[in-house]
């Protein structure tokens, strides 16, 4: 044995790696499986891979409690049950013919497999070679939180509760039909509820009495992805113009927003005034009736604390490598402690 010897086995090898790859008789049908010893290999490669990146990347913020599970169950309802299966609802048989096959989520089998953290990288990265996307929108980690939460639930969870979290319980997307017709407003019901309100879940924004051109705009940037929200995303991108118009003009008429600001005189003055000191702007000079930005007068507190928090990012992090938008930049210039004082301000309570 020799270098040069050692070396032309190598290139041989490659060689007819290559002619056999050329020749194409490696069958790339998914009707054909893999080899017992390909598919092993091919998940504990998997399985070593998420492993070892979790280390690097958990999630910075706990996962979502109970109370923040109907935009996950209406996103997992519209997005994933077709492959991954849901309470009371197998998967397709026909998504059921890809190989590999999505794993049904409702059996226990990936509650037992995999940690929090290891499904929170899943479910935000996706899996090459797979049917497994990554998550629908960078910068999300609060949807991904969710939904991991919600797929760790739902192993137990009845076809009724299922039913009742992702929206489709009886009259579900019958609001105002003659206007838009119920098929528009289901997804939009499931999630906001027939009277804009969000269900009374602390992650979704009470969209009644919302300034109409905001709502319009919010969803064609959604649509297009210049926002982000990978729940959003999926409802918005089938819709057309005159389906988002007719929409945003419909939820904008319902009751909700416009309550008076009350409480905290430090919150006051940043709403008002601004703190010059630290570069903030007044919240006021853009977010005000007849302004193009949202109004934020009787919003749910703990939907705006979450947003502006989200915003701040991730505390430590070098700042040309964090968003430069308008509202990124201006909520890291809100003192933390009156991120909460500031949303209950706005929301008008005391």
């Amino acid at each position: 044995m020799t270098w040069r010897r050692v070396a032309a086995a190598l290139v041989a090898l490659a060689l007819a790696g290559l002619l056999f790859a050329w020749s194409g008789v490696f069958n790339i049908a998914a009707s054909s499986g893999h080899w017992a010893i390909s598919n092993w290999f091919l998940h504990w490669t998997m399985r070593n891979s998420v492993r070892t990146h979790t280390l690097l990347e958990a999630p910075r913020n706990p996962i979502a409690t109970d109370g923040q599970l109907v935009s996950a169950a209406g996103h997992f309802a519209a997005a994933c049950a077709t492959c991954h299966g849901a309470p009371g609802q197998r998967p397709s048989p026909v998504m059921q013919r890809a190989t590999p096959h999505a794993p049904d989520l409702t059996t226990g089998e990936t509650k037992e497999k995999w940690s929090d953290a290891e499904l929170f990288y899943i479910l935000k990265h996706g899996v090459k070679f797979t049917g497994m996307p990554a998550w629908g929108a960078g910068g999300r980690d609060d949807e991904v939180r969710r939904m991991v939460a919600f797929v760790r639930r739902l192993p137990g969870m009845s076809a009724a509760e299922y039913r009742r979290l992702s929206g489709a319980a009886t009259g579900a997307g019958t609001t105002d039909a003659r206007a838009l017709g119920g098929k528009v407003l289901a997804g939009c019901v499931a999630c906001h509820g027939s009277d804009g309100r969000g269900r009374g879940q602390p992650d979704i924004p009470i969209l009644g009495g919302q300034n109409p051109r905001y709502l319009e705009a919010a969803l064609a940037a959604y649509a297009d992805g210049r926002r982000a929200s990978a729940v959003m995303a999926n409802a918005a991108a089938t819709l057309t113009a005159p389906e988002r118009r007719a929409l945003a003009a419909h939820l904008a008429a319902m009751p909700g927003l416009g309550a008076t600001p009350a409480g905290s005189a430090a919150a006051r003055r940043i709403v008002e005034r601004g703190l010059p000191e630290r570069q903030l702007p007044a919240c006021a000079a853009c977010h005000a009736p007849g302004k193009a930005q949202p109004v934020l007068a009787g919003q749910r507190a703990t939907y705006l604390a979450q947003r502006l928090r989200d915003w701040r990012a991730e505390e430590g992090e070098v700042d040309a490598r964090l968003p430069q938008d308008a509202m990124a930049v201006i909520a890291r210039r809100i003192p933390e402690e009156m991120i909460d004082p500031l949303a209950r301000y706005l929301a008008g309570q005391r």
